[in-house]
């Protein structure tokens, strides 16, 4: 069990990711190798579920590419991931968004949470 945890630590990214929930809007950028280049590429969409916990959590992201829906599976300490960007945090009821993949369009919204600022009294 002692080498597991070593393999598992080498491993780590050791970056800090904002805290982001199901149902915010996020933007990853995840560095891709092709051949023997490196880029970074964008990865614009909604958090639909997380999955497992500790150093094996991974969440889903699902994004509308033309009128094809596109989901894709990221671990949250992969040292691919360059940066997470939140954009807008989601306003929902449920631990699991799987219901968005039969809807398109305006059924596929999601409402914004808002966050009472600090000056207001």
């Amino acid at each position: 069990m002692d080498f597991i945890k070593l393999v598992n630590d080498e491993f780590k990214s050791g970056k800090e990711h904002p805290k982001f929930t199901v149902g915010d809007t996020v933007t990853i950028e995840y560095r891709i190798k092709e051949g023997n280049k490196e880029r970074i590429q964008k990865y614009r969409g909604t958090v639909i579920s997380f999955r497992g916990h500790g150093e094996k959590r991974r969440f889903t992201v699902r994004k509308i590419s033309g009128e094809v829906g596109v989901e894709r599976i990221f671990p949250y300490d992969s040292p691919f991931i360059e940066n997470i960007t939140v954009e807008k945090h989601g306003k929902v009821r449920r631990a699991k968004l799987y219901y968005l993949r039969d809807r398109m369009g305006r059924a596929a919204r999601i409402k914004e949470r808002r966050k009472l600022s600090a000056s207001v009294k």
